[in-house]
């Protein structure tokens, strides 16, 4: 089978360009032809699959990426008529040339509306930044509309999502194909780490060092709906409470410069910005950490809280959207949405009550079990044959 893979962003730094790769690399595992459409002001490479990079130097986002600020809202009626068409050149021209048997765009935007200018079937993943997109800038209503209704699939990777999609687009429910979404099981694990050697890179030798040094983590964009706000009120409250403890703000964005200064404000001298960091370092931050905090106002599915228990660390997060689809008191906690006390409260109890020791393995079998992406790419591939199949005898 020939997969075409469409994305509105590169395959690193964002959700949707994770899940991309993870699927490209798989499919190409199961002996699949696979290239790959993204959009970034680098070109993107892999040694795993083609990548064709449609470059755009300030290119736009939903939120915002660690390659770009921009957003679709500020763009012209000029400007988005100039997108939507790289969109189309790109899709024409590899239909034409890869030949692909499927299309598989991310985000019910402009790119599956111009796969439905083709004669391939193609099907969308629904990530929730789309929605919120759609509730945004009623100018991309007609786009989104048509590209929901000429899919062959949505795909929806949470409950929340699946109501979302439900509410906002008039499609068939037999449209919708609700696959949860799946971690890197081979990077997010259970790992024995030098604590002082990796904690050095980022927050000096002397700390690093310290003996039953405790290490409170969020890992994600700084954007308001992320709610990295609470997380820094409430260390200025455990901070009073805890020995030893320190903060990791793991990601970038545009509220960066603002959550510093929030950070000076209070005074806090145990709270650290390491900005974007590769996946890996990634999984290695979460495996040193007694806890991973998700304090989200929105979030459509929440997959660090998933790599986080992949690596044996209990997350406390919100109620917001997605997470409370896999959260649970055997693997974390929740915190009250918007209650920075309460969560500063939840975290000090964690820590008090050592329940890293207590649900870190659980929670690593339990994320393995239920989320890997061995798991979704088995869904996946029986959404792709069923829709080939359907293409094949009409």
């Amino acid at each position: 089978m020939r997969v075409l893979l469409v994305n509105h962003f590169p395959l690193e730094g964002s959700g949707s360009g994770i899940y991309t790769k993870n699927i490209a690399k798989r499919l190409v595992e199961r002996g699949h032809e696979v290239k790959a459409i993204v959009v970034d002001k680098y070109k993107n490479r892999s040694k795993d699959f083609p990548v064709k990079t449609i470059v755009n130097y300030d290119f736009p986002c939903f939120t915002t990426h660690p390659h770009s600020n921009n957003q679709f809202y500020h763009l012209t009626n000029d400007e988005m008529d100039e997108y939507l068409e790289s969109f189309i050149t790109a899709i024409d021209y590899e239909v034409e040339n890869f030949k692909p048997d499927l299309i598989h765009c991310q985000h019910i935007w402009v790119a599956p509306f111009a796969a439905s200018k083709t004669i391939v079937p193609y099907i969308i993943t629904a990530h929730g930044t789309d929605i919120k997109g759609f509730k945004k800038d009623k100018r991309y209503h007609h786009i989104a509309i048509k590209a929901a209704q000429n899919a062959e699939r949505i795909i929806t990777i949470s409950n929340y999502i699946n109501d979302s999609v439900k509410k906002h687009f008039p499609v068939d429910d037999n449209k919708l194909a609700k696959i949860l979404n799946g971690f890197d099981e081979t990077i997010f694990k259970s790992m024995e780490i030098n604590k002082a050697r990796l904690l050095n890179k980022y927050i000096g030798e002397d700390l690093a060092n310290k003996q039953e040094l405790k290490i409170i983590n969020f890992t994600g964009k700084l954007a308001d709906f992320k709610g990295v706000d609470l997380l820094i009120k409430a260390a200025e409250v455990y901070e009073n409470e805890l020995d030893n403890v320190i903060t990791l703000i793991i990601g970038d964005g545009e509220l960066r410069t603002e959550l510093e200064k929030l950070k000076q404000k209070l005074d806090l001298s145990s709270v650290f910005f390491l900005g974007n960091v590769p996946q890996e370092t990634v999984a290695e931050l979460f495996n040193i950490s007694e806890i991973t905090i998700v304090p989200s106002r929105v979030e459509p599915f929440g997959l660090v809280a998933i790599e986080s228990l992949a690596c044996g660390t209990p997350v406390i997060a919100s109620k917001a959207g997605g997470l409370k689809d896999f959260i649970n008191e055997d693997v974390g906690r929740f915190f009250k949405m918007n209650d920075y006390k309460d969560l500063a409260n939840k975290i000090i109890a964690a820590v008090n009550n050592k329940e890293k020791d207590k649900k870190g393995q659980f929670a690593s079998e339990y994320a393995i079990n239920n989320y890997s992406w061995e798991r979704v790419i088995e869904e996946l591939l029986e959404v792709y044959k069923d829709i080939v199949k359907e293409g094949n005898n009409s």
